[in-house]
């Protein structure tokens, strides 16, 4: 469609004529796409190969003529909340007093994977430099990731009890041990929500690609996903911590505040962290 044009002549309606029979059947495979033509024209432009906007941008853009990518998955490993439901569900979830809603807010938080949440130690936490530093083992690609933390998670973090010994969990359980993944699922479903922890990740992602201009691939690498190719591959060589610490920051912001005024999503409340599930 487009690899014979100069990049000069490629128009929005040469983008849309290459998404358009794949955007809602292969929505990821599609949105990818749509994203290594924004890098390509982009780095035209910067090398004076191209002038203008670029008409593969989402925001202001391809966001009004094709449907959200959010809006075309009817199928789902893990049932993801609304993006613009988050906001009235942290304002329950903050009033929920357990170490399970602290550990599965810190994830939402960091966009972490609930088992690295749950077996978080306080060894791995620099407060004063804001990162959390996740072992190889403990991760799925089985290499150290670093996540910048939010103010918003650096505050979660210093109103928890820290005991003296830095390798103790930041969220244990009544026992002492991992929370299990069932007692961060118990919360959704004491809400009738149709939602997972993990799917918590899908809904960052669909919020960073939606909703923000941030590259498609800074989300990949803080969601710690594999690198696939080598414009990904250059993301995880710098690890841009910085970068990412302001994606972060502003996904804190956005989930901080209802997006409509309404009912807030009940939970079960209780008394003290130290009944958590």
């Amino acid at each position: 469609m487009i690899g014979r044009l100069q990049v000069a002549h490629v128009g929005r309606e040469h983008v849309l004529a290459v998404l358009e029979p794949i955007w809602t059947t292969k929505t990821e495979t599609a949105s990818r796409l749509r994203g290594r033509i924004e890098n390509v024209l982009d780095w035209s432009r910067v090398k004076g190969y191209r002038e203008g906007e670029n008409p593969a941008t989402w925001r202001g853009n391809l966001d009004k003529l094709l449907a959200a990518p959010s809006k075309t998955k009817r199928v789902r490993n893990h049932p993801a909340m609304a993006i613009d439901e988050m906001g009235a569900f942290m304002v329950s979830l903050r009033g929920t007093l357990t170490t399970a809603a602290r550990c599965l807010e810190f994830a939402i938080l960091t966009a972490a994977r609930s088992g690295e949440a749950r077996g978080a130690m306080w060894t791995e936490m620099d407060l004063d430099k804001a990162v959390w530093r996740i072992p190889g083992e403990r991760m799925k690609a089985k290499k150290e990731h670093r996540v910048p933390l939010s103010d918003a998670a650096v505050a979660l973090l210093r109103a928890l009890p820290r005991p003296d010994d830095d390798h103790a969990l930041v969220f244990p359980s009544p026992t002492g041990r991992t929370l299990s993944d069932m007692t961060l699922l118990a919360i959704l479903r004491r809400a009738r929500l149709e939602a997972t922890p993990h799917g918590f990740r899908s809904t960052f992602r669909d919020w960073a690609g939606e909703r923000t201009d941030y590259p498609r691939e800074l989300a990949e690498v803080a969601l710690a996903h594999v690198k696939g190719d080598e414009s990904e591959a250059a993301y995880w060589r710098g690890d841009v911590l910085e970068r990412r610490r302001c994606l972060m920051n502003d996904w804190a912001a956005f989930i901080a505040t209802p997006v409509t005024q309404g009912a807030v999503i009940p939970l079960h409340r209780r008394a003290a962290a130290s009944h958590a599930g």
